[in-house]
C-alpha cells in the first residue's frame, strides 16, 4: 500500500514533472501522476520549482488552493475508478461524464463529494463512509 508523507508525495509530483521535462523514463506511479499533471497546465510552473514549493502551506482560510491536494484527489479518484471501489463508482462517473460532457469536469464533481467525505471523517474521527459518498455522487448526477 502506498501511504507517503506529505513531503514524499510532493517529491513524487516534482520528480515526475522533472523527468517529463527532461524526457526521461518514468515509473508506473510517475506515469499516473503525469497523466493528472498534464491535465493541469496551471500547475506546471509550480512543479518546476521544488525548492520554492516543497514546503509551502496552503491555508484554505486564506483562499489558497493546494495544488498537491487537488492533484492527489485526481489520483485517488482514478484509483477508485480502476478498482471499481466503492461499488457503483464507475456508474456514477459515467453518468457525470455524460452530464458534464467532459471526463475532467466529471472528476471535479466527484472531487467535491470526496473532499466532503474526507473532511467529515477527519472532523468526526470516523472511517470514510462509502454510502454517504455514493449518495453525494447520486445527488450530483440528479442535478
Amino acid at each position: 500500500m502506498f501511504n507517503p508523507s506529505r513531503d514524499e508525495a510532493r517529491r513524487l509530483f516534482f520528480e515526475a514533472w522533472r523527468k517529463h521535462q527532461a524526457r526521461e523514463p518514468v515509473t508506473g506511479i510517475e506515469a499516473m501522476v503525469l497523466e493528472v499533471v498534464l491535465q493541469h497546465p496551471e500547475y506546471h510552473a509550480l512543479l518546476s520549482k521544488p525548492d520554492q514549493y516543497q514546503d509551502r502551506d496552503y491555508a484554505p482560510e486564506q483562499g489558497a488552493t493546494n495544488p498537491f491536494l487537488h492533484l492527489g484527489m485526481h489520483l485517488a479518484i482514478n484509483e477508485q475508478l480502476s478498482i471499481g471501489q466503492p461499488a457503483g463508482m464507475q456508474q456514477h462517473y459515467a453518468a457525470l461524464c455524460a452530464q458534464t460532457g467532459d471526463a475532467h469536469a466529471a472528476q471535479h464533481e466527484i472531487m467535491d463529494c470526496l473532499a466532503e467525505m474526507i473532511w467529515r471523517a477527519q472532523r468526526d474521527h470516523t472511517p470514510f463512509d462509502a454510502a454517504v459518498y455514493l449518495a453525494c455522487l447520486d445527488h450530483k448526477r440528479r442535478k
